[in-house]
């Protein structure tokens, strides 16, 4: 008769014995360790967001206001190389946001004063990088833009000349004033100047109805907010880059942000 236990154990030896035991410790516990490890891993950001092409979509306008001729008398185009760089390219050049060239910076033009004025004209009108066309402004006619482009070259080691501007066009600041009246109108101050930078939160500018961004800002007051614009803060030069804002229409812009983070 066979004396084999058929029920016998394959451990047979102590070392055997340790193996099998530390083995139902380990396998549980690092199973336990990859599962932690796949709910908490952080999720990395896809490369290609940060590249100048998407940054450029992400920062285009929400909304724009375009001031037209109410009276019929005034034409588009009108404005000056200074005019269009305070009320436009400022926003982004005044403070060199997203890298863009800082207005008086030598260093930084030089190499792109060579490129020559129309090569220049022709990326600002197309959009370059994280500039958007027309620095995010459909408005301006191609004539405005080169003299916006003109003009901060100048200003910054270049002698192009800035294409005239018609003697009978009606300057924009009268055509803004027969269509509001003079009145301050916060969503057309924010569509023109502000959204360049809050409708994306460029250079960390709290985005239009982020309530969480907004709320420290709200508890500050609207005095405090209003200093703050209109001297400038971090990233944003003084009223926004344009000087041409006057302070009954920066507040009505700074109201019209407030309002929608509520």
């Amino acid at each position: 008769m066979s004396t084999h236990d058929q029920h016998e154990s394959f451990i047979k030896t102590p070392q055997q014995l340790a193996t099998v035991v530390l083995a139902s410790f380990l396998v549980p516990i690092i199973g336990i360790i990859l599962l932690v490890q796949l709910v908490i891993a952080e999720r990395t950001a896809d490369p290609s967001a940060m590249t100048p092409e998407n940054i450029a979509a992400r920062i285009q306008p929400i909304g724009r206001v375009e001031f037209g001729g109410a009276t019929g008398g005034g034409g588009a185009g009108a404005r000056s190389g200074e005019e269009v760089v305070k009320a436009v390219c400022a926003t982004c050049h005044q403070a060199g946001v997203a890298g863009a060239p800082r207005i008086g910076d030598k260093a930084a033009w030089g190499p792109r004063i060579k490129e020559g004025f129309n090569a220049l004209v022709k990326d600002a009108i197309k959009g370059k990088g994280a500039m958007p066309p027309k620095g995010g402004n459909p408005s301006l006619s191609d004539d405005e833009v080169a003299r916006g482009v003109a003009f901060m070259a100048n200003q910054s080691g270049a002698s192009f000349k800035e294409p005239a501007v018609k003697a009978s066009a009606q300057k924009p600041q009268a055509q803004a004033a027969a269509v509001t009246g003079g009145a301050a109108d916060g969503k057309k101050v924010y569509d023109s100047t502000c959204t360049a930078c809050h409708a994306a939160g460029v250079a960390n500018a709290p985005k239009l109805g982020d309530k969480a961004a907004w709320a420290p800002r709200i508890k500050q007051g609207m005095d405090a907010l209003a200093q703050s614009a209109t001297k400038g803060k971090g990233a944003m030069p003084p009223k926004g880059g344009n000087a041409s804002l006057s302070d009954a229409d920066l507040r009505a812009a700074i109201e019209y942000m407030v309002s929608q983070a509520k």
